[in-house]
């Protein structure tokens, strides 16, 4: 559900926020008023195309939010999390459009491309009205809606999951009945793997000839300065550390012998000369063991070379290439074995082919079923909302497909004629877009809690109509908004008499520049808002008599 809208700088609005709630909420205000921004920036926040035209004269950007309540929009918080965008139990959408054309989008304050928007709009909000892009003109998505309306979603995830696994079983087999090329494969996968047998090597010995390498590199380096710290320390220089450390050991002993305070001092001394013994031998006798031997520098050095070629060419670290050679094992093992595999795999998808065509059958039969059911319906209400003689066909198509396919076996077309005696054409095709709202709120009516978006925004839905129809198409309006949050920017007072909630925009103007104001209505202000629509300029007694007789009967 929408909670709230935060537009700035946005055409003729300098600021304003607005605060929603759940049932309908009604948009009114005089022409030319701006009363269809709120719709332009939803469909700026759902990833429509920006320009510099929507930025507000002076101002070097548009700024625009809105904030949304997941709690009823699982299959939202699923995209969030997939996409690991989520935060919470809110999503809020946010776009900025700079004055030379540039936009920049974030979805919970992460930055966010406009096909982002796009994908997670979809199951935020439904736009219907004078734009084009609407989910219901959307073959996939009418298919989606009839499943929805019939209750197939059981069916439809038993069909979707047997397609992909005939897929991936499909793929296998391939694979395996590679005739030359599984044989060119068979070979190929002995000679690597007789590569990686012979120079890869697990984690620790790698580290361990790595580490060789190393030493042996450097091991004239090591013996001459290991000979030359033994020098430094236990040579026959004079500024050995050996010779200088027993001079003083011998000086500090005469003091120790007129103070016992310097004892403790002198143990020290005694300790660092058996220290230093020590270090010194042990680098004697590194130097001396330090390998020399260049033919086992070669070796190591030509296993490593051959470890980093087998790494480029397998296109994984060295590190990795043991596991590699584990990898195309079992794959040469498959393969040798392909024939009874493939007889395996050959019943296993000719089960699955039965499975599927048991389930797709059913899922036809309960298309073609709900295709007759929901036509009928949705021509009755359009006859309610304005529309005699015009009806609905739900057509379904054979799909092209000759495999499993994830959507079954047929494609589905929503048809409308609008007037008696026109032929049925598709909805993506109708050009009136008051016709084509009408009848969006008509199939919403009819499929009312079977899809999951969570508002519905319809533009201009009531053109074209007046009386008695306007005040069914408030109504229906009304039955929307008792199970999804509903916005409508209407410009009759049948209709926004119906609402739950009123917002009123505004236009008013300095002689320098123009301001649109948008405000929430409390009663009185509903009922002057409904006086001026029903007369005009001039507002009487008789026409807000008028317009609190049409609230009351609306609200009860």
């Amino acid at each position: 559900m929408l909670t709230s809208l935060y537009v700035r700088h946005f055409a003729v609005v300098e600021e304003a926020e607005i605060a929603f709630g759940p049932g309908l909420t009604v948009v009114s205000g005089e022409t030319g008023a701006g009363k269809s921004l709120l719709v332009d920036a939803l469909m700026l926040l759902a990833g429509a195309r920006a320009d510099s035209g929507m930025v507000r004269a002076g101002s070097d950007r548009a700024e625009l939010t809105a904030e949304f309540s997941l709690d009823d929009l699982p299959e939202a918080r699923a995209w969030l999390k997939r996409e690991e965008l989520d935060e919470d139990d809110t999503c809020q959408l946010r776009r900025v459009i700079r004055a030379e054309g540039s936009s920049r989008a974030w979805i919970n304050g992460r930055p966010a491309n406009a096909s982002q928007l796009g994908d997670l709009a979809t199951l935020l909000v439904e736009i219907h009205g004078q734009h084009e892009h609407q989910a219901l003109l959307s073959r996939a998505h009418q298919l989606e809606l009839l499943d929805a309306y019939a209750g197939n979603e059981t069916l439809v995830g038993q069909i979707r999951e047997l397609a992909q696994q005939w897929r991936e079983l499909g793929a296998r087999i391939r694979k395996l009945s590679g005739g030359d090329d599984r044989e060119q494969r068979i070979e190929l996968l002995g000679h690597e793997l007789g590569e990686l047998d012979k120079w890869a090597l697990p984690a620790a010995e790698l580290t361990e000839l790595e580490a060789s390498h190393k030493r042996l590199a450097n091991a004239g380096r090591l013996a001459e300065g290991a000979s030359g710290v033994v020098e430094l320390l236990d040579g026959d220089s004079d500024f050995a550390l050996r010779r200088a450390l027993s001079r003083a050991h011998m000086e500090l002993g005469k003091l120790a012998a007129l103070d016992d305070k310097l004892a403790p001092v002198l143990e020290l001394l005694d300790n660092a000369s058996i220290q230093l013994t020590e270090a010194a031998d042990g680098l004697g006798r590194y130097a001396q063991d330090v390998d020399l031997d260049p033919a086992r520098y070669a070796d190591v050095d030509t296993h490593l070379t051959r470890l980093h070629e087998l790494s480029r060419r397998h296109r994984v670290s060295a590190v990795e290439l043991h596991d590699k050679a584990s990898a195309l094992r079992a794959e040469l093992t498959e393969l040798e074995g392909a024939g009874d595999a493939l007889e395996q795999l050959a019943l296993k998808r000719e089960q699955l082919q039965k499975n599927y065509d048991a389930s797709a059958s059913k899922l036809s039969a309960s298309r073609r079923d709900a295709a007759t059911r929901l036509g009928s319906e949705v021509s009755v209400l359009m006859a309610e909302l304005g529309m005699s003689g015009g009806r609905l066909v739900v057509e379904l198509e054979a799909s092209t497909e000759h495999e499993p396919d994830a959507q079954g076996r047929e494609r589905c077309e929503l048809l409308v004629s609008a007037n008696p005696g026109q032929p049925p054409r598709p909805l993506r095709k109708v050009a009136s877009g008051g016709e084509l709202a009408r009848i969006s709120l008509a199939i919403e009516v009819a499929t009312l809690g079977k899809d999951t978006v969570g508002t519905m925004v319809f533009d201009e839905v009531d053109t074209g109509i007046g009386g008695a129809v306007a005040e069914v198409v408030g109504q229906k309006l009304r039955a929307l908004g008792g199970q999804r949050q509903v916005l409508c920017v209407t410009h009759l007072p049948q209709v926004a008499a119906q609402g739950h909630a009123h917002l009123r925009v505004s236009k008013a103007s300095d002689g320098e520049s123009t301001r649109t104001q948008i405000e929430k209505l409390d009663a009185g202000g509903r009922r002057d808002e409904l006086a001026r629509m029903l007369g005009g300029v001039e507002i009487t007694r008789e026409t807000r008599a008028h317009a609190k007789q049409m609230l009351d009967r609306a609200q009860a």
